[in-house]
């Protein structure tokens, strides 16, 4: 089992301490297990709401605003579990000691944009270049 490491309640990350040093890392690992546990209590949410709101309408109209507003509430769930996914992925890269590298060049994802976005992969820039590579590819 892995040791536990204290952190205090207002701790962040700082660029003035060692890159992905085992405070960091437990950081992150708990931003992105409370993120996934919030993600599952919805889920579990809408499941309880969409069985309980199954029943029979006679108005089409009205009829037809449920099932948008289901269809809607199904595709955000479907988003939501791609990105449990994604989490899942990074919480093996910290196990594995490759959390908070850019996959593309190697270098570290600044602690900014990882607290913004614990899932990212790769670095701001490395990013961008992807992005501005598939936006060619989409206009040809």
């Amino acid at each position: 089992m892995k040791q536990e490491n204290f952190l205090e309640d207002d701790y962040r990350p700082a660029e003035d301490e060692p890159f992905m040093n085992d405070r960091q890392v437990e950081y992150f690992r708990r931003k992105l297990i409370n993120w996934k546990n919030d993600l599952l209590a919805d889920s579990r949410d809408t499941i309880e709401g969409l069985q309980d709101s199954t029943r029979n309408i006679p108005d089409i109209a009205d009829r037809a605003s449920e099932e948008t507003d289901r269809a809607l509430e199904l595709r955000t769930r479907d988003r939501q579990r791609k990105l449990v996914a994604k989490i899942d992925a990074a919480l093996r890269r910290i196990d594995e000691g490759e959390y908070g590298y850019c996959e593309v060049t190697g270098e570290p994802i600044s602690l900014k944009r990882l607290d913004a976005r614990p899932i990212a992969t790769m670095s701001l820039e490395a990013q961008e270049r992807h992005e501005r590579r598939e936006k060619v590819h989409r206009d040809d």
